[in-house]
């Protein structure tokens, strides 16, 4: 099978490189050239263009920051849409607005292809080892259609419904863990003036029942920053979570829903933000909860 993918970020160069172990073909395109020469060198095409991607495959997947990125990535110039496409299937697994799969879809189908949304919960590590979990937002026919591919980068999929329902389902797997960060920065706080090692209590909180499993992985880096130590790169950026914590808000407005949790965390997201940058870490807010208050 021939599979383009369209933003190599942390994500989708890992979506590549399992795909490509379990024998199809990848052309690659990304917005900033240098990102997809390391896929390359693996064995993956590079085009010129989203259109040229296109073009050359039977399947597009795209995994793109924002809206406006895929605005910009389908409906460009040289976008995804603006050559033929007909019968392609295009295969959406960004986090963003559950408004924006459905006007998407209308436009891929006028074209004689087909689209289904799958947001994917999970790290780059994930995506690597194919153990994601894929939330699908499609018409069952649709869904059945691109699973075996689904099934190559997901260890579990659930069709959530019609196209847009992904995208609200994947804003309320990633509600908790918003919330969590801010737990875990006031649960520091209050365990500060103990005399224990911060390794060592990190170690044990993740092992107590009101842990997130991303705990674990991201304990190391957590300490480091709670030690004045060097943390390595991030993950996922302080800017994204505000990104999605707006997006759960303003869908909960569109569905008459009161979150006062995620409200409040906004608010406290917004704080760390305002005096650090966007482009922190997420999972340095906690970190930034204990040391105010240990000051």
């Amino acid at each position: 099978m021939r599979i383009g993918i369209a933003g190599i970020g942390r994500m989708g160069s890992n979506m590549v490189l399992r795909l490509m172990e379990g024998g199809c073909t990848l052309v690659v395109w990304n917005r900033t050239a240098a990102k997809v020469a390391p896929l390359v060198a693996a064995g993956a095409s590079a085009a010129a263009t989203p259109r040229d991607l296109a073009a050359a495959v039977e399947v597009v997947i795209t995994s793109l920051t924002d809206s406006s990125a895929i605005e910009a990535v389908y409906d460009g110039p040289h976008g995804l849409l603006s050559g033929d496409v007909k019968d392609k299937v295009f295969l959406e697994t960004s986090t963003v607005s559950p408004d924006v799969a459905p006007r998407l879809a209308k436009r891929v189908k006028a074209k004689g292809a087909t689209f289904v949304e799958c947001p994917v919960s999970g790290n780059a590590t994930a995506a690597r080892s194919g153990s994601l979990l894929g939330l699908i937002g499609a018409e069952p026919q649709d869904a059945a259609r691109i699973k075996p591919l689904l099934d190559r980068l997901c260890r579990r999929v659930l069709l959530a419904g019609p196209v847009g329902s992904g995208s609200v389902l994947k804003l309320a797997v990633n509600l908790p863990l918003m919330i969590y960060w801010q737990a875990l920065g006031e649960q520091l706080a209050m365990a500060s003036m103990l005399p224990v090692d911060p390794a060592e209590l990190l170690d044990f909180l993740s092992e107590t029942s009101g842990a997130a499993v991303m705990l674990k992985q991201r304990a190391p880096a957590i300490v480091a920053k709670l030690t004045d130590a060097a943390s390595g790169p991030g993950t996922f950026s302080l800017d994204n979570g505000i990104k999605d914590i707006e997006a759960m808000l303003s869908e909960g407005r569109r569905r008459g829903l009161e979150l006062p949790l995620v409200q409040r965390t906004l608010e406290c997201y917004e704080q760390f933000r305002r005096e650090t940058s966007g482009h922190e870490e997420v999972s340095s807010l906690p970190v930034y909860w204990a040391k105010r208050h240990r000051s």
